[in-house]
């Protein structure tokens, strides 16, 4: 188990790089995936191809990966890490930790079937459950951090400026 020096030592040298050197602390993350059969789209992941289609409310088999389902599964996955990594800062000491997350959508939007429907996410609920011997205080200290520092959740509070181009492939 890694604890509060190791991620210290690891983390110290690249904050000290970027504040030295601002800029090289700014990392363009990038995705991409190729149009697949039928209605789906091959993405390629650091993992391994995952193909993404349909939900099954939208006419979907259920079969495919849901893009809905991968955002909220991008947002436990960034805010159980960010926990972990809170944590061991902290030194707070977690025997067991489940990030949950649930969102509301309303596929009228997405169908066009109604255009007062919304498209995308009303409501998405965030939940962490904690076994721990930390205080009520330690544990907002580390919901109040975890909130702060992950990146997802904070692209969803704050959502960048989003710029979509068209090119021709070759």
């Amino acid at each position: 188990m890694m604890e509060a020096a190791d991620l210290k030592a690891i983390q110290e040298p690249l904050k000290n790089q970027y504040r030295q050197d601002p800029g090289s602390a700014l990392i363009t993350l990038s995705a991409q995936g190729m149009a697949g059969e039928g209605i789906s789209c091959k993405l390629e992941t650091g993992k391994g191809l995952v193909s993404a289609g349909l939900h099954p409310a939208t006419g979907g088999d259920g079969t495919l990966a849901c893009s809905g389902d991968m955002l909220l599964e991008a947002l436990v996955a960034c805010a159980g890490v960010t926990l972990r990594a809170v944590a061991t800062a902290t030194g707070i000491h977690l025997r067991q930790a489940r990030i949950s997350a649930e969102g509301d959508l309303d596929f009228r939007g997405t169908l066009g079937v109604s255009k007062e429907a919304p498209v995308g996410f009303q409501a998405i609920r965030l939940t962490f459950e904690l076994d721990t011997d930390a205080s009520d205080d330690e544990k907002a200290t580390l919901l109040k951090l975890t909130e702060r520092y992950c990146v997802v959740l904070q692209t969803l509070r704050m959502p960048p400026q989003i710029e979509t181009r068209l090119k021709e492939l070759h």
